[in-house]
């Protein structure tokens, strides 16, 4: 890792970047389940993967371009490790340690998706609900609430997946991290966002794509009947 590099920002991966990141999420399992070890870091990156970032690896099982089912999902919040250390290591995580999932096996690598989500530093929201609220943007951003002890984190393509608008999506995040819906209305709970770029495998071991949230979340409204500004 750079010393003293400023984090990753999303908006400074290339695509060619991101489809990088994403097969390296895979190698990163594949190696594992070949030699039961981390993977090397890899040397044939762009320098800027090395510097410190944030990162999410999310795997499916892949049913159809339509339907997906999560298998695993962990994520690394703090800037503490290069971007592609970040990569190779939640990639494990997600495979092997998401506590809601058993480990996988390896004859699943054939039937799930790799997906990698680049993600920002946080910013506050504000103390009021209004500010919450309108500081939101679906379809950009990630939530995380701070209770101290209880923390719930939702990346932006969840409220994008499941058609939420601001009000739900900040209701949800509160769910996530173990409190009540309502949290996110008392100003000592602590409500930032994040924005996140996203790329992921088309079908298993296919090629890459870019995820355009805020496309998906407007042809999703559209589908529904539903006016986008009146919904959000």
């Amino acid at each position: 890792m750079q010393e003293n590099a400023r984090p990753v920002d999303p908006e400074e991966v290339t695509d060619k970047e991101g489809e990088y990141l994403v097969r390296l999420a895979r190698r990163s399992v594949e190696y594992y389940f070949r030699y039961r070890r981390r993977m090397p870091t890899p040397q044939d990156a762009s320098t800027k993967l090395y510097r410190p970032g944030m990162a999410f690896v999310t795997i499916e099982t892949y049913y159809g371009a339509e339907k997906r089912e999560l298998r695993g999902c962990i994520g690394s919040t703090a800037p503490v490790k290069s971007l592609i250390d970040t990569v190779i290591e939640v990639a494990l995580e997600s495979a092997f340690s998401d506590p809601r999932f058993p480990p996988m096996e390896e004859y699943e690598l054939d039937q799930v998706t790799f997906e990698v989500s680049v993600l920002s530093e946080f910013e506050y929201l504000g103390d009021t609900p209004e500010e919450r609220i309108s500081n939101v943007k679906i379809g950009r951003d990630g939530l995380l609430v701070d209770a101290g002890v209880a923390k719930g984190l939702l990346l932006p393509v969840v409220p994008v997946e499941y058609v939420w608008d601001r009000q739900t999506f900040l209701s949800q995040t509160c769910i996530k991290a173990g409190l009540w819906p309502d949290c996110w209305l008392k100003p000592e709970i602590k409500v930032y966002r994040f924005r996140a770029r996203v790329w992921r495998e088309k079908y298993p071991r296919g090629p890459i794509e870019p995820r355009d949230m805020a496309k998906e979340y407007v042809k999703k409204l559209e589908s529904a009947g539903i006016n986008v500004e009146e919904f959000e």
